[in-house]
């Protein structure tokens, strides 16, 4: 996926380079790929800005988002990220349903029919 036209702008709002803004936008596609588990949806474009906003905060000296009159607590990135985790266990045990299920139906094949 290439990246988003808004990057360098994010880049020298962080205070970061635009070399670690395209690496930090790589790791958040891939988690992002991962997380929703495809790369076309809304879903994935959302979270993997979400996720490249945090990295680059985190990495640079300044915010993207203005100051309000609260500033983000710790605990809603750590509501945010537990979001993330839970969805990506959730697609985890979808997956081991669906290995389960194909592999019962391989031993014990339905009753056959005969015309």
């Amino acid at each position: 996926m290439k990246a988003p036209k808004i990057l360098p702008w994010i880049a020298h709002k962080t205070g970061i380079s635009e070399e670690l803004a395209l690496k930090l936008w790589r790791r958040a596609a891939g988690e992002a790929e991962t997380i929703a588990g495809c790369c076309d949806s809304s879903d994935f474009c959302h979270l993997a800005m979400e996720r490249f906003i945090d990295f680059a905060e985190a990495e640079g000296t300044s915010s993207v988002v203005r100051q309000t009159a609260r500033p983000r607590s710790c605990v809603s990135w750590l509501w945010r990220h537990q979001n993330r985790i839970s969805k990506l266990n959730m697609i985890t045990l979808e997956n081991i349903i669906r290995l389960s299920l194909s592999n019962w139906t391989g031993v014990f094949p339905g009753p056959r029919r005969t015309a």
